[in-house]
Formats: C-alpha cells, sequence, structure tokens
C-alpha cells in the first residue's frame, strides 16, 4: 500500500490531487495567481468543497486570465453570484476582481512569481515532518506574504490561507517524510 499523507483520505479527486499536483514546485504567475484565489474562496470551507468545483471556477472566471477578470463590471460580478457551481461569496468574487488588477500591477512592476517565491528566497522548503501534529498551520514567512499581499489591497489571504497556498504550489515541501511523495517532490527542486 502507498503511504500518502494522512489529509487526503481516499477520495479519488483528493488523492489525485495529492499525488500529482500538491507541493509541486510551480512558478508560472497565471497558475499561483488562480491558486491563491481559490484558496481564498476555501476560507471558512474545505480544500475537497473547492477541488470538487474548481473546473467551474475556471469557467466563471474566463480561465483565470487576469486581463479579463480585472475588466469585469458589476454585471459581471452578479452574473457570477448567480452560478450555483462555485462558492456565491460577494466579498470573495469583488475580492478576485480586485486581486487580477493587482496581479497586473505587480507583474508589469517586478513579477508576480518572483515576488511571491521571494518570501521563502526564491527557491522550495525542504521541511521532514513525520506526522501531520508537526507541520505548522502558518510560518514567520506565511505572515509576510500575508501582510505584504494584504498592504498591497489582496483579501481573504491570512497567514494560514498563505501557507496552505505555499504548501499547494511548492515553496514548501510538507509531504510527510512517510509519504510516496516527499522525495519526489524534494527532487523537482534541485537545480
Amino acid at each position: 500500500m502507498t503511504e500518502r499523507c494522512g489529509w487526503c483520505g481516499d477520495d479519488p479527486l483528493y488523492v489525485a490531487y495529492h499525488d500529482t499536483e500538491w507541493g509541486v514546485p510551480d512558478f508560472d504567475p497565471r497558475a499561483l495567481w488562480e491558486k491563491l484565489v481559490l484558496d481564498g474562496f476555501q476560507a471558512g470551507l474545505s480544500w475537497i468543497t473547492i477541488l470538487r468545483k474548481r473546473d467551474m471556477f475556471r469557467e466563471v472566471f474566463e480561465g483565470f486570465d487576469p486581463e479579463r477578470v480585472a475588466a469585469w463590471s458589476e454585471k459581471d460580478v452578479e452574473n457570477a453570484l448567480q452560478n450555483p457551481g462555485i462558492i456565491r461569496h460577494r466579498g470573495k468574487i469583488e475580492s478576485t476582481v480586485r486581486g487580477a488588477r493587482l496581479f497586473l500591477e505587480i507583474e508589469s512592476a517586478e513579477g508576480f512569481s518572483p515576488w511571491l517565491w521571494g518570501f521563502v528566497g526564491g527557491a522550495p522548503r525542504q521541511n521532514r515532518f513525520a506526522t501531520l501534529a508537526e507541520v505548522p498551520g502558518a510560518t514567520p514567512e506565511s505572515e509576510a506574504m500575508s501582510k505584504a499581499l494584504k498592504k498591497r489591497g489582496f483579501n481573504f489571504c491570512g497567514p494560514v490561507i498563505c501557507y496552505a497556498f505555499m504548501q499547494a504550489v511548492g515553496m514548501v515541501n510538507d509531504h510527510l517524510t512517510c509519504c510516496h511523495r516527499h522525495a519526489p517532490v524534494r527532487a523537482m527542486s534541485s537545480p
């Protein structure tokens, strides 16, 4: 039997996410923005809820194309609020539109990916946790990221959300040492 991090349980969608996406270093700015948005939508919910709705989120938010979402009007926000396939939370939808505009500003000024990855020194941190109880909910780096995002005008990006984001996009390797993905993810971060 393959050992996995216990948080993913045995739901096939969650297992596939764990085995193929979670913790893999991602430097694509648009993919990072999408994940940050989805982690913001997760606030108060479980990740599996968001994962099950991810395809519809991608459809509603136009493939997470920041230029298109940045141009949304109030009518676009209202349309999104009527779609039962996503989380219909006005604040989170409006935050996504604002976040698209902020993404474009950061991307043109300094690059969204280098800016975010700067919170971990530009390379994945390799943790060696043996149990889920050892994995922190937030770190000084996620607190700094949260503070910087909020200063720029982002919402739904507290330190816990930022740490979940950092784990998901491979800024930190938090696969447990007993997990079959720990070593392969670690290898992905080697030059």
